[in-house]
């Protein structure tokens, strides 16, 4: 079956009275936006999209439309690409994730923090449409219910990144509150991926393990067996997005952020899972310091509100989230740069 865009050209949304969209995707090399950029250009067209990041564009799919090269905390040099592109949305992806930010906590507060503030900053003072912003599974904590975590229960951040992501949250309510700014966010989950290589998050597990378990045949794990986490399949992650972009204002309750699930799993689990392709497959078992970060989130969360107020929904359960990782991963398989066939989406 031939992939067709989940986006339209044109939005529907009275809020934007049918106005064509300029965007903006900062951190566009990343994890989330180097899928979520050709989606949004296939859908509006390449030269309304804009990347940037911090690195010279490198491969064919940043080279299809307009991209920019930015430090992330150059506020100016943002403001200025905004008025260059007329841009009227922009997706603020760029962030130092758990580990990588548990290595130097202050760096990976003035990044997150402050990228965030001035995006913020400049979509009020440029009178912008809409911005997304991502949040994290890693606000909740220690303390919050492990299983079926709410919408609304107490933030208990126990790593820098998710600090600043619980602070990320705090400043777009209140945006929205004071300014009117329509900000929009999702608590992602830990995001597994083909197309990319592991991060710096403690989930990338779920991600490294495909790589290995196609090439070496054999894994070692940073988690112990029966570490339960949230997860999600980019294919999945990118459409949330884009629905939750393209909802009405009216029907959003939520104005820090969305909490988003589709599957938990443990790596024992999904070892099972991965030996039903790769029977040789082998794990082994040395838990670090990632351990404690993942013993401070929850194992499953409840997205019950994203699903009553912009009718969200899963796709990719663990078993063809596998299938599909494996036969990307596969060496005899030629990596396409479009997302999964849409008869791949099912559980």
């Amino acid at each position: 079956m031939e992939y067709q865009s989940i986006l339209p050209i044109f939005t529907l949304d009275n809020d934007f009275h049918m106005k064509k969209e300029s965007i903006l995707v900062i951190g566009a090399c990343g994890q989330i936006g180097s899928e979520l950029l050709p989606e949004l250009r296939r859908a509006h067209g390449a030269f309304r999209v804009v990347a940037a990041d911090r690195l010279p564009p490198h491969n064919g799919p940043l080279k299809a439309g307009p991209y920019e090269q930015l430090d992330f905390l150059d506020c100016r040099a943002l403001g200025a690409i905004i008025d260059r592109y007329d841009i009227n949305q922009v997706y603020h992806l760029a962030a130092m994730l758990s580990v990588t930010g548990e290595k130097n906590p202050q760096q990976a507060w003035d990044l997150n923090m402050q990228s965030l503030l001035n995006v913020l900053d400049l979509a009020r003072e440029k009178k912008l449409a809409r911005v997304f912003w991502p949040s994290s599974i890693a606000v909740f904590g220690a303390h919050p219910p492990n299983h079926g975590c709410p919408q609304d229960t107490p933030h208990d951040p126990g790593t820098g990144y998710g600090i600043s992501k619980t602070a990320g949250e705090h400043w777009c309510r209140y945006y929205h509150a004071k300014y009117g700014l329509d900000t929009r966010s999702l608590r992602y989950p830990g995001l597994i991926s083909h197309r990319t290589l592991p991060g710096g998050g403690t989930t990338d597990y779920a991600v490294d393990i495909f790589h290995q378990a196609v090439t070496a045949k054999r894994y070692t794990c940073f988690l112990r067996p029966d570490t339960l986490l949230p997860m999600m399949y980019m294919p999945d992650a990118i459409r949330a997005t884009v629905e939750l972009m393209q909802a009405p204002l009216a029907s959003l309750s939520a104005r820090g952020s969305y909490n988003l699930a589709a599957m938990s799993f443990t790596p024992a689990e999904l070892t099972t899972a991965i030996r039903r392709h790769l029977p040789d497959f082998q794990i082994d078992y040395a838990p670090d310091f990632r351990q404690s970060i993942a013993n401070s989130w929850p194992g499953d969360i409840d997205d019950e509100a994203a699903r009553q107020d912009w009718n969200w929904c899963h796709d990719y359960e663990i078993a063809a989230t596998t299938r599909d990782m494996i036969l990307h991963l596969s060496p005899n398989h030629k990596l396409a740069f479009n997302p999964s066939p849409l008869t791949d989406r099912i559980r």
